[in-house]
C-alpha cells in the first residue's frame, strides 16, 4: 500500500501548510510519495529534508527583507516575488537559510514538483532527481505566478506556476500508484474558487503565451473539480483532507509577519484537532499493508 501526501500552493497562505508539515514532522508521520505545487512544493522540500521551522522562517522572518516580494522587485526584474532571492540567495548551500539537499535526496519518499509549460499550458511533473544541488529553478518555476512573475527557463523551455495546469494534483498522485492520500489545503475544504479577475489585462500581458491565457481563464474550474474529487475520495476512505476551518485572513501577497505567524499557529491548532483522525487513517493503512504481506 502506497500512502502519499498532496500539498497545494497559495503564496503566503502556505504559512498554514508550514505549520501542518512541522506538526507532521514532530509526530514522526512520513509518506512514501509526495507531490507539491508552488509554495507548497517548496514547503515539502523542507519537510523531506527534515528541517522543522525552516518553512516558518521563510514566511515570518525572511518576508521582512524587501527582496522577498514587492513592487520594487517587479520594477527591477519583472518578478513580484524575489524568486532568485528566495531560491538562490537563501536556499543555496552558502545561503542565509540553506535547504539540506543531501537529506532531502536521501529521503526515500518519491517527490514531485508541479510546473506548467509556458508554451502548451500542460503540466510537467519534475521528480526529485531532476533537481540539482544549488539549482532550485524547479521550485522557482512552480512558484512563478503568471504576470506576477516571469516564466523560468529550465533546459531551454519555460515554465510557470504549477497551479495553472494542475492546482491540486490528486489524480496524478493516484496515477503514480498511491492507494490513499493525505491532502493539505490552505483553503477551507468547501472552497469554490471564482474566475480570475481582469482577464483582458492579463491576456494582454500574457499575449506571448496564448495557451497560458486560456488556462488562467479556466483554472478555477480545474481547482474546483479537483477539490470535489478529493472530497469524494475522502468519503470513500481513500483520502484525508487537512484544511483551515475558515478562510485565512491572508492573501497570496501578504507580508505582515504577525499575521503570517498567526496563520502558522492556527495550523498547529488545527493539526491537534485532526491528529487522532489522521493517526487512525495512517494506522488503518498500515493494517491493510500487513494483511497484504500475510
Amino acid at each position: 500500500m502506497k500512502t502519499g501526501i498532496v500539498v497545494e500552493g497559495g503564496g503566503m497562505k502556505c504559512a498554514y501548510t508550514a505549520g501542518i508539515l512541522d506538526a507532521l514532522l514532530e509526530n514522526g508521520i512520513r509518506f512514501s510519495y509526495a507531490i507539491g505545487v508552488s509554495a507548497g512544493a517548496a514547503c515539502m522540500a523542507s519537510f523531506l529534508a527534515n528541517q522543522p521551522d525552516r518553512n516558518r522562517r521563510f514566511f515570518v522572518e525572511h518576508v521582512l527583507d524587501p527582496q522577498y516580494l514587492g513592487f520594487t522587485n517587479y520594477r527591477k526584474n519583472g518578478n513580484f516575488f524575489g524568486l532568485d532571492y528566495i531560491y538562490r540567495e537563501l536556499a543555496n548551500s552558502d545561503g542565509g537559510d540553506p535547504l539540506d539537499y543531501d537529506t532531502m535526496m536521501k529521503n526515500p519518499t518519491d517527490f514531485f514538483v508541479v510546473t506548467t509549460d509556458a508554451e502548451t499550458a500542460s503540466a510537467r511533473y519534475f521528480a526529485k532527481d531532476d533537481i540539482p544541488k544549488d539549482d532550485y529553478r524547479v521550485f522557482m518555476a512552480s512558484s512563478a505566478i503568471p504576470v506576477a512573475c516571469k516564466p523560468v527557463e529550465i533546459d531551454g523551455k519555460f515554465y510557470y506556476d504549477g497551479g495553472v495546469a494542475d492546482p491540486l494534483p490528486v489524480r496524478h498522485a493516484l496515477m503514480d500508484g498511491c492507494d490513499r492520500i493525505v491532502i493539505v489545503l490552505c483553503r477551507p475544504r468547501d472552497t469554490v474558487r471564482t474566475q480570475q479577475k481582469h482577464l483582458m489585462t492579463l491576456g494582454l500581458m500574457l499575449r506571448k503565451y496564448p495557451d497560458i491565457q486560456e488556462a488562467v481563464r479556466y483554472r478555477h474550474k480545474y481547482y474546483n473539480d479537483s477539490l470535489v474529487y478529493a472530497r469524494k475520495l475522502e468519503a470513500e476512505g481513500k483520502a484525508l483532507i487537512i484544511s483551515p476551518k475558515e478562510p485565512l485572513p491572508v492573501g497570496t501577497y501578504t507580508k505582515d509577519p504577525a499575521v503570517l505567524q498567526s496563520i502558522y499557529e492556527t495550523a498547529l491548532t488545527d493539526f491537534a484537532d485532526e491528529k487522532e483522525r489522521l493517526l487512525a487513517f495512517m494506522k488503518e493503512e498500515q493494517s491493510q499493508s500487513d494483511l497484504l504481506v500475510k
